[in-house]
């Protein structure tokens, strides 16, 4: 997983025969300077681009992030407000997983060194190019759980 650079970006369109246009160049500058622990959905930053005084359509939006995922640039998450969000796929050692709590959506990162060395082995051992792993831990928190008891 390597970190991503206009440049490198650049370079891998080309090399799949597509072109690094305006749009995905902005997209790629909005997550290189989100600050750390922010995930984005298509809506979120379609409403952020927007407030740039960008003119980028939700529907290159949803293109662009789809393609940013599936070269590895980004990565997507199915966090718990039932739509996906997306964030700059880091390499090690700041990749990190997911804790969300189903009820009210607090999301907690963390680190686990052991489950990207599994990912990592896995995908070398059956001749995959792992482009992200991740696991998110769907769970109900603390304060959540107290509003849970009866009274």
């Amino acid at each position: 997983m390597a970190s991503y650079t206009t440049v490198a970006l650049k370079a891998e369109l080309n090399e799949r025969g597509w072109r690094l246009t305006p749009q995905r160049e902005t997209i790629l500058q909005v997550f290189q300077n989100l600050p750390k622990g922010n995930h984005l959905s298509a809506e979120d930053l379609y409403n952020h681009l927007s407030g740039e005084g960008e003119n980028i359509s939700l529907s290159t939006i949803y293109r662009t992030l789809k393609l940013m995922a599936r070269m590895g640039i980004l990565r997507e998450l199915e966090l718990a407000e039932g739509h996906k969000h997306y964030e700059l796929n880091q390499p090690h050692p700041h990749h990190h997983h997911h804790l969300i709590c189903v009820r009210c959506n607090k999301t907690i990162e963390f680190k686990n060194d052991t489950i990207l060395k599994t990912g990592t082995k896995t995908a070398q051992k059956e001749g995959y190019h792992l482009l992200d792993c991740q696991l998110t831990i769907h769970a109900i928190c603390p304060a959540c759980q107290r509003s849970l008891l009866p009274l």
